[in-house]
């Protein structure tokens, strides 16, 4: 896979789950509070270096989407 198209990826796996933050009113202090609720351990500084990145795992994507209570997630090409 070229650089490019990767990128392009992380792009928009990043802006879904900001878009899912910003939508549920979570900000990353409260992100962490969440996580730490399913028993996830991060730090705010940690979150924010991963979201300004795009690189994370999937399993980082779900569980904070489960953390601030995403049910239902439509991803459009």
């Amino acid at each position: 896979m070229s650089e490019h198209l990767e990128e392009s990826w992380d792009t928009r796996v990043k802006a879904i789950l900001k878009a899912e933050l910003k939508r549920k009113g979570v900000t990353y202090a409260q992100l962490v509070d969440k996580l730490a609720e399913i028993g996830v351990k991060e730090t705010e500084p940690n979150i924010r270096n991963k979201l300004a990145r795009g690189k994370f795992t999937a399993v980082f994507f779900v569980q904070c989407l489960s953390a601030i209570g995403v049910t239902n997630l439509s991803i459009s090409s």
